[in-house]
């Protein structure tokens, strides 16, 4: 008896042993970033609903950031707090003036692993949006602007006009919910315009843009120029698209940022 109670002894101690390498499972799943969509002048948080869904859909976890539009090195510093309250990887995407925020939010923030321009600024050190925006032919914001509001402690704000942010803005949007961003627009401090930029993440980090061949804001040919200036990853043209290229094509906006957040 004393001899088969030592054998079950034994074989107890064994499985007991074997099982949590038996439970272990084989892979362990890949954490998914987490993306932090970065909105430009004359729009909000909202203008990436359609984007949102679709990354919500396929699993991702996003933040919508507010963007002040006030100041390139202001703007930055709050996105950068988002950042680094987000635990895990991130993928930072700016559109329009916010391609300039993310390019200075993401310095210091190992966290973040690529960079979407969304129709955005992608600006060298000292360069500013308004002299990018004018370098090249194609752009009329300049001619759709309305008289500029004095802000309290100087400065001014601009709008578009709104009977002229459809076609400016927005023209591949129908035109009642054009009408809608135009009322809801944020607007941008000219000084958020006309100050030089701080030295460029996308220099050191992975890179992708996407944007409209019809955008009136930014010119194709300076948003070509600034994605081969950053050895874009994959850069995507969509004909006729407008400035708001992320409203009106969603679909091929978010499979770019998925892209860009399984990039290796």
């Amino acid at each position: 008896m004393k001899a088969i109670n030592t054998i079950a002894l034994a074989l107890s101690i064994t499985a007991a042993a074997a099982a949590p390498a038996m439970a272990a499972p084989s892979t362990v799943a890949a954490v998914k970033p987490t993306v932090i969509l970065v909105h430009g002048a004359f729009a909000d948080a909202g203008s990436w609903n359609g984007v949102a869904s679709k990354l919500r859909a396929d699993g991702y976890s996003v933040i919508g950031a507010a963007n002040p539009l006030r100041s390139v090195k202001g703007d930055a510093s709050v996105v950068s707090d988002i950042v680094k309250s987000v635990k895990g990887p991130v993928v930072l995407v700016g559109h329009s003036y916010g391609g300039a925020v993310i390019s200075t939010a993401a310095n210091g923030n190992p966290n973040v692993k690529s960079l979407v321009y969304v129709a955005a600024f992608a600006p060298d050190q000292g360069e500013t949006a308004l002299e990018l925006s004018g370098r090249f032919p194609g752009g009329t914001l300049g001619q759709a602007l309305a008289e500029p509001v004095s802000i309290a402690g100087g400065g001014k704000d601009f709008y578009i006009q709104q009977d002229k942010f459809h076609q400016q803005f927005a023209a591949d949007v129908p035109k009642a919910d054009a009408q809608l961003m135009a009322i809801a627009q944020r607007p941008i401090a000219e000084a958020a315009l006309t100050e030089a930029s701080g030295a460029p993440a996308w220099k050191n980090l992975p890179s992708y843009f996407i944007y409209g061949t019809a955008d009136k804001n930014i010119p194709a040919a300076a948003l070509g120029f600034m994605a081969e200036r950053a050895k874009s990853r994959k850069t995507v043209e969509i004909k006729g698209a407008s400035h708001v290229v992320m409203t009106s094509n969603p679909a091929a906006v978010a499979r770019l940022i998925e892209e860009a957040a399984q990039a290796k």
